[in-house]
């Protein structure tokens, strides 16, 4: 096995062990609900200043729904694991961007700024799992989404774009979900009861 085979079962194997991360998805979608409902009771200004602040606890709340799953990813390390900070670095760059249409642009391009901004690392993420596909998928398909709701429905944004980015979230932790258990199951890395379940 060569060094590009070897980081590639490392990949794969970080994919299945911690189910693709998607208690992180879930906690995602859950963001982007709350969001839709919040744009139903509050002025478009107050509902973008919450929702500054309530994006520091989608990593929180995925902590609480890893826990739930007994998926400890917090704990997990392999050889990419230093790949993580970097690449949430140049994530969180978007934000001087945010602040910048805060000030000079209306209501439904920050929340497009947003929506976009927040899924710059997944195409990297996929990659430290060897599903590079899948990930970029989701990311391009939500810019695609939020592009075409800001154009298509002008006076709908601050409803239709947390709702098409909750509805991407929830597709792929299902998707996620699956396929990452499926590759648990081959891998060996499943309880008998649970791969036994999955089988049938």
């Amino acid at each position: 096995m060569d060094l590009r085979d070897e980081l590639l079962d490392v990949r794969r194997s970080a994919y299945a062990r911690l189910r693709g991360g998607y208690p992180i998805i879930m906690a995602g979608t859950v963001f982007w609900l709350a969001l839709a409902v919040m744009s139903q009771f509050m002025e478009p200004v107050a509902m973008l200043q919450a929702a500054f602040g309530l994006s520091g606890m989608i990593f929180p709340v995925a902590l609480v729904f890893a826990w739930l799953a007994r998926i400890p990813f917090m704990k997990d390390r392999t050889v990419l694991s230093p790949l993580l900070v970097p690449t949430f670095i140049a994530m969180l760059l978007f934000w001087p961007m945010l602040f910048i249409a805060t000030a000079e642009a209306g209501a439904g391009v920050i929340m497009s700024i947003l929506a976009i901004g927040l899924s710059l690392h997944w195409p990297v993420i996929g990659w430290t799992y060897g599903r590079t596909a899948l990930f970029c998928a989701h990311a391009i398909i939500r810019a695609g989404l939020v592009f075409w709701i800001y154009y298509a429905f002008p006076g709908q944004q601050m409803l239709y774009i947390p709702l098409a980015v909750a509805a991407c979230y929830a597709v792929t932790a299902l998707i996620v979900y699956a396929d990452a258990s499926r590759l648990a199951r081959r891998m060996g890395m499943l309880p008998a009861r649970q791969a036994q379940a999955m089988a049938v």
